[in-house]
């Protein structure tokens, strides 16, 4: 459009106004830049859009078909402009969350909780997949923050930890003792226990698996059953029904270890904890309401 959309605003209020001159006080400029405004927007668009007369100005059926578009369009601009002065005033905004359906449950959850009361006109979205993906996303700008375990390199990404997790494998007491009697042992060790057990594992897309099957490797553990699961609640279900011996988060279980619904096998040597945080992109513009969650889960943990 090469129109000036300042002679579109000119017309449009001299078109609600009837008359230049009370468009002149509304513009705050003169009589004659009124209307030479006009004069150039009818010589732009090569046609009378105004009848003078003494009494003022009134639309031809041109200039009436334009200001049917130059109303709506402006007053879309004006309602724009309250809604972003509500959003600003109120606190409202859109935050995407991405985020796996194990940290969503366990931790993402009771931030929200308190979140969602200090800020009820945010409105959030959350996109549950993989720390992989969830990385994807971060950096194709379809999300706006992902709480993932850390991974090994975050250059582009910054990164603000939560907490700490540490992985670990647990299995029932029962299934325990019938792998004893199966192997003809009193007690079998954590390593007999890996070699011979139902190892129950989440699948091959997820950071946990690649951690564990890289202690595996580097401690020359190898498995004989293995059982993918694509979630760590199924994982934890499992392992309590006796099918076999899970990985799982151990801060996730604490209930279960204390009442000795699952045992814990000692491993030498241990997993190594893990972080777990809040990653966004270093260069990106942050709207106010994705600084708003960033300060909480700041301020929250502190």
């Amino acid at each position: 459009m090469d129109t000036n959309l300042t002679l579109y605003r000119i017309f449009n209020s001299v078109a609600g106004t009837g008359n230049i001159s009370r468009s002149a006080k509304e513009l705050y400029i003169s009589q004659p830049a009124v209307s030479k405004a006009i004069q150039t927007l009818e010589e732009s668009l090569n046609m009378t859009l105004f009848i003078r007369s003494s009494r003022g100005v009134r639309l031809t059926g041109e200039g009436s078909v334009l200001y049917e578009y130059t109303k709506s369009a402006f007053d879309t601009l004006k309602q724009a402009e309250l809604t972003l002065s509500r959003i600003q005033g109120l606190g409202m905004g859109h935050i995407r969350i991405g985020v796996s359906t194990t940290l969503c449950k366990y931790i993402l959850l009771p931030y929200l909780k308190q979140f969602v009361i200090q800020y009820p006109h945010i409105k959030i979205t959350i996109e549950c997949q993989s720390t992989y993906k969830t990385i994807d996303l971060l950096r194709s700008g379809k999300i706006d923050v992902g709480l993932i375990g850390k991974p090994d390199s975050l250059k582009d990404m910054d990164f603000y930890e939560v907490r700490q997790i540490e992985d670990i494998f647990v299995g029932t007491k029962t299934y325990l003792n019938n792998l004893s009697l199966q192997l003809q042992e009193p007690s079998v060790s954590t390593l007999d226990i890996l070699k011979n057990a139902n190892v129950m594992l989440l699948d091959e897309k997820n950071i946990t698996r690649l951690y564990v099957e890289d202690y595996f490797s580097r401690n020359n553990i190898k498995t004989n059953q293995l059982l993918e699961v694509s979630n760590m609640d199924l994982l934890i279900e499992f392992a309590k029904i006796g099918l076999g011996i899970s990985c799982v988060i151990k801060e996730f279980i604490e209930e279960e270890l204390s009442r000795g619904e699952l045992i814990n096998l000692p491993l030498n040597p241990p997993l190594k904890k893990r972080s777990v945080g809040f990653a966004y992109s270093k260069d990106s513009y942050l709207p106010d309401s994705l600084k708003h969650f960033i300060d909480f889960y700041k301020t929250l943990e502190n």
